[in-house]
């Protein structure tokens, strides 16, 4: 799919901006460099509040949002990486600002029907369950800046509650110049560990709140691969063209099958985190194959595991995307948000004279896979204006030398952290 762009100008003036993406808890608050911001979290501190465990419910209407989300997302002839996590994080930050029918549509496309209210405590024990330890790390922050412009914007207290004590956001009032720009982008490029070293190129005068998630995710393979298990070999990318690139060959004992794709499983180190690949049957195109994706087969496929020497080669990559999300959530049933004249963020903050509703939200994310592991981030900015296995059994070879499908899965309900395709290896 072709990335497109919507932009609505409209002299409304409340901008949030959230989130990027690879995580620890949702209830991890980064490190910022903002010496010249007021911390807007003095006297709301966060409650406790119980969480509830993932179940059948939540796990399939995560599913079931990841994948769809990144059918709508990939670019058809370019490398294309999404963070369904970050996405899910930051939507809901800004649904706990929503009322009346823009908050049931988010309510429907987030959590399938499930009330903000369950969708909150199941995502705060989620993300704060996910592993991360020294060898696979995971790291979630949340921010929220708003502009020190002398009190005509009247920010509902229960909205920073809700996500101080479901996200752990941290709040900030700031001159919204030159240095808020300079503190905001450190905050970010700290909190990806330098993958996004920026989502804002300014500060715009019609911006009054910026909110900011960030994850991070740095994790060692089980097992590394060795010097002798690289080596060179072709490629085939998307346009048919023959590329020299190094490939990274092991053994797996964790074989796919969908009947459109085979792949494996790659297990990461202490057992948090695993790399999935697919790759379509010769003569399957990719595009028919991610169409063919739903979130309840995605899962399917990854709890159908088949127990075999897999003989795995994969390339070596590295790339950046970016993304605007406009179309594919309002495809997806959220178009109210996107409507200045509908939306109804009435929760969130009141700015007399205007309605509050998104004006776009932008995504960025990065990969690199190579020998000792994987390093991936992932921003999603929402911008509001003022407007064990048996033993193996059999043998199978798996060479990812033509575009395929790959995910970073949470072993515990195999839910994609991160999800994309390498179309092209150059």
């Amino acid at each position: 799919m072709k990335k497109r762009r919507i932009f609505f100008i409209k002299k409304l003036r409340l901008f949030i901006a959230i989130m990027l993406i690879a995580s620890t808890a949702a209830g991890a608050t980064g490190c910022s460099e903002t010496a010249q911001a007021r911390d807007l979290m003095d006297g709301v501190s966060s409650n406790r509040v119980d969480g509830k465990r993932a179940d059948s419910a939540f796990i399939g209407s995560m599913a079931d949002f990841s994948i769809e989300l990144f059918k709508m997302s990939i670019a058809n002839d370019e490398n294309s990486l999404i963070s369904p996590l970050s996405v899910t994080l930051a939507l809901a930050m800004t649904a706990n600002g929503a009322d009346n029918e823009t908050l049931a549509q988010m309510e429907r496309l987030l959590g399938g029907g499930i009330p903000l209210d369950e969708l909150n405590e199941y995502l705060y024990s989620y993300a704060g369950g996910l592993p991360s330890t020294t060898r696979s790390k995971l790291n979630i922050a949340n921010s929220i800046w708003f502009r020190d412009d002398g009190g005509s914007l009247s920010v509902e207290e229960s909205f920073l509650q809700r996500n101080a004590d479901y996200y752990g956001a941290s709040a900030y009032k700031a001159a919204f110049d030159s240095q808020t720009l300079s503190d905001i982008n450190n905050w970010v490029k700290t909190n990806t560990d330098g993958m996004i070293d920026k989502i804002l190129e300014e500060v715009s005068a019609d911006h009054i709140m910026y909110l900011i998630n960030t994850v991070m995710f740095d994790a060692e393979w089980e097992r590394a691969y060795s010097k002798e298990s690289v080596m060179i070999g072709d490629f085939t990318d998307i346009t048919g063209a023959v590329r020299s690139v190094e490939f990274m060959h092991s053994t797996e004992s964790r074989y796919l099958d969908d009947g459109m794709a085979t792949g494996f499983i790659k297990p990461y180190a202490n057992d948090g985190y695993s790399f999935a690949a697919l790759l379509p049957n010769e003569g399957v195109p990719i595009g028919a194959y991610i169409e063919s994706l739903t979130g309840e087969g995605f899962l399917n496929t990854l709890q159908n595991a088949q127990h075999a020497t897999v003989y795995a080669s994969m390339p070596k990559f590295e790339y950046e995307y970016e993304i605007r999300m406009n179309d594919a959530l309002i495809s997806l049933g959220i178009p109210d948000a996107f409507d200045w004249e509908k939306a109804d963020f009435s929760k969130m903050a009141v700015v007399p004279g205007y309605n509050i509703w998104i004006e776009f939200v932008q995504h960025k994310t990065f990969i690199s896979v190579d020998e000792l592991g994987t390093k991936g981030g992932a921003a999603t900015l929402v911008v509001i204006p003022s407007g064990g296995g048996m033993p193996p059994t059999d043998t199978k070879t798996v060479r990812l030398d033509r575009p395929f499908v790959y995910a970073i899965i949470d072993n515990a309900t195999n839910l994609p952290v991160f999800i994309g395709t390498l179309m092209t290896r150059g």
